[in-house]
């Protein structure tokens, strides 16, 4: 009779682990795009498609070419004093750059077909108006 020993050791834990059991991750609505960044994305492509230089336009809007670089990049909030020079140095009025934004903003925030839109159901009391 042979008696079997093995070599591996059983772990008792002495206290139960203090950490919730992992979950399934919730779904994560898509991220809402910051306006600077879409402002920025019509800079740039409005500058792009004119065939023009970033020094191009900054010196013509008299804005620091490191400055207008990064407003494009969505990196700095600009001012609508700093949105209308480059707007006008590109040859736009500011509310072109901002119908260009919004209508990019509005393609953005669409949902993928197929995804309902959730709205915030009303609370016990509350009243809403449509307009």
């Amino acid at each position: 009779m042979s008696s079997h020993v093995s070599n591996q050791a059983r772990v008792i834990p002495l206290r139960p682990d203090p950490r919730p059991a992992p979950a399934e991750p919730a779904a994560v609505p898509p991220k809402e795009p910051l306006w600077r960044d879409v402002v920025g994305d019509v800079l740039r492509r409005e500058r792009l498609a004119q065939e023009r230089t970033l020094k191009d336009v900054a010196d013509a809007a008299r804005i620091s070419l490191p400055y207008l670089s990064e407003v494009e990049r969505g990196l700095k909030e600009a001012s609508s004093e700093v949105l209308a020079a480059a707007a006008h140095a590109l040859g736009l009025g500011l509310a072109d750059v901002l119908a260009l934004g919004r209508s990019e903003l509005l393609r953005l925030a669409t949902p993928p077909a197929g995804h309902a839109v959730r709205r915030a159901a009303p609370r016990q009391g509350e009243v809403r108006l449509a307009a």
